[in-house]
């Protein structure tokens, strides 16, 4: 299902078109307000932050490289990072270890404690995120390495993308989603509601059986979500 077939589905159920509710501004020299347009992208919108905050699906999922600099504490994140999953160092070809290494997620205070001295140096093995752009490291690096990251983000909307992995994959998700969003702004039935709640469960439920079941079945590390596939 594409943006427009789901922008025609959702006004085609609740029978609604969702006029422009105008009103008049602060200043109180003219009306101002959603338009219709407007109204239901919020009510995609919504749905899609919901939905993608209950599953970890892989159209989730995303990885970057990058490199920090000797003598620096601190790493930069991607700008549409949420969350990580993992933070590997790319330690040289030529080193004793090689390959990847990935370091364990920790506090900032254990990075503080642990690591108490920034001027003693050597290769990364713990992080922490430190603000909503950047990332400490302990040790501070003693060489300009290279790291990986794999980290949660939210893909592009249907709204501007008019398809999506959820809208081609699991547009039942997106429709009862967006439709209890609507029918709530539009104060309607509680049976109404209810049974849209009750097609958005189930359809919530056989998505987490995919994308924290099947799609999680040889994790090697633990600590990520994992449903029980029956």
């Amino acid at each position: 299902m594409n943006y427009t077939t789901l922008f025609a589905t959702i006004k085609g159920y609740v029978e609604n078109d969702f006029p422009a509710a105008s009103y008049t501004n602060v200043a109180g020299t003219g009306t101002t307000g959603l338009t219709s347009t407007e109204q239901i992208n919020t009510f995609i919108r919504q749905a899609e932050q919901r939905i993608y905050n209950t599953v970890q699906l892989p159209a989730l999922r995303k990885n970057v490289t990058g490199t920090c600099l000797a003598g620096t504490q601190y790493l930069g994140l991607p700008v549409d990072w949420l969350a990580t999953f993992s933070l590997a160092v790319i330690q040289p070809s030529g080193s004793l270890t090689g390959g990847q290494s990935f370091l364990l997620n920790k506090d900032v205070e254990f990075i503080r404690e642990s690591f108490p001295f920034p001027a003693v140096t050597g290769v990364p093995s713990h992080y922490a995120i430190f603000d909503a752009n950047t990332c400490i490291l302990g040790p501070t690096p003693d060489n300009n390495y290279s790291f990986e990251m794999h980290y949660y983000y939210y893909p592009e909307s249907i709204v501007t993308a008019n398809t999506t992995w959820l809208g081609n994959n699991f547009d039942s998700a997106l429709l009862y989603g967006s439709l209890l969003e609507g029918y709530t702004y539009m104060k309607g039935e509680a049976d109404v509601i209810a049974n849209y709640q009750k097609r958005y469960d189930e359809s919530m439920a056989l998505l987490k059986q995919l994308g924290d079941g099947k799609d999680r079945q040889d994790m090697y590390r633990t600590g990520q979500v994992r449903y029980p596939v029956k």
